[in-house]
């Protein structure tokens, strides 16, 4: 094994930031049941700018139906009790411009703006076997060549919805420069962030790519938001042996299929 790649791979899975990497280096919980880690409501932020045909918000029972179980996907893992690594607050996350909070909000597995409610649940790819007579640097690459993503579906009044996404969308081009984020009093820098091609299926959708630095390498990060009605789903997705090597990853679009079916 390459004492440089572990070394990288470890510093990035320890960063705060970069949190979902700990977690799916870890594993995840075999609590599936019904009920989510995070199913919290708040008084939804009224916005001048609201339609007044605006759809309604689905309450937090209604966003628990609406979540995926194991049954909506045809490969992976999913967990309904979440760790509090995918569990951070708005208020932890501090940017270097604000411009960019809504971009590192959705990197570190929260939301944009005040939902009136919201769910979470985890999705780990299943684990690679690496190819017969592979190094032990390429076995180790292959376990760790697993994608996770943190979903999060929350549902907005008054418009919430469609600002959330204008924020997000104004983010992506404002920061294509980079910005750096803080969580926990570990920092982490994206050096530049990339709009692609986002799913289809949706009333509106963003997809980004962020460039993370850590430990003067590079790796991706990547992240897709989907509005459907009054509800935003996030799916922000992060893969260890990328993070190791540098090299792209492909994103699980299955995942936002299942979760679009889902909000009908």
């Amino acid at each position: 094994m390459s004492s440089p790649l572990f070394r990288r791979t470890c510093l990035v899975a320890s960063a705060a930031a970069l949190a979902l990497l700990a977690t799916a280096c870890g594993g995840s919980s075999d609590d599936d049941g019904k009920k989510g880690g995070d199913a919290t409501t708040a008084q939804a932020d009224k916005s001048a700018s609201a339609a007044p045909a605006a759809a309604q918000p689905l309450s937090a029972a209604e966003l628990e139906k609406a979540a995926l179980t194991q049954a909506d996907v045809k490969s992976g893992k999913v967990t309904a009790k979440l760790p509090a690594t995918d569990d951070i607050e708005q208020d932890k996350v501090k940017t270097d411009k604000p411009a960019c909070t809504p971009l590192a909000l959705l990197q570190v597995g929260s939301y944009a703006g005040k939902p009136a409610a919201s769910v979470k649940r985890s999705w780990l790819e299943d684990a690679k076997k690496p190819e017969a007579g592979a190094s032990a640097e390429d076995a180790m690459v292959a376990g760790l060549d697993r994608a996770k993503v943190v979903v999060t579906l929350a549902s907005y009044a008054d418009g919430g919805a469609e600002q959330a996404m204008k924020d997000l969308t104004k983010s992506a081009a404002d920061c294509a420069g980079g910005f750096s984020f803080t969580v926990a009093g570990d920092t982490t820098k994206a050096v530049k962030v990339a709009t692609g091609s986002a799913p289809q299926g949706a009333d509106e959708a963003l997809a980004v790519t962020y460039t993370m630095e850590a430990d003067g390498d590079q790796f991706p990060v990547k992240g897709v938001v989907v509005r459907k009605g009054a509800t935003l789903a996030y799916f922000p997705a992060v893969n260890l042996a990328a993070a190791a090597t540098g090299k792209d990853f492909a994103f699980p679009t299955q995942l936002v299929d299942a979760q679009l079916a889902k909000l009908k």
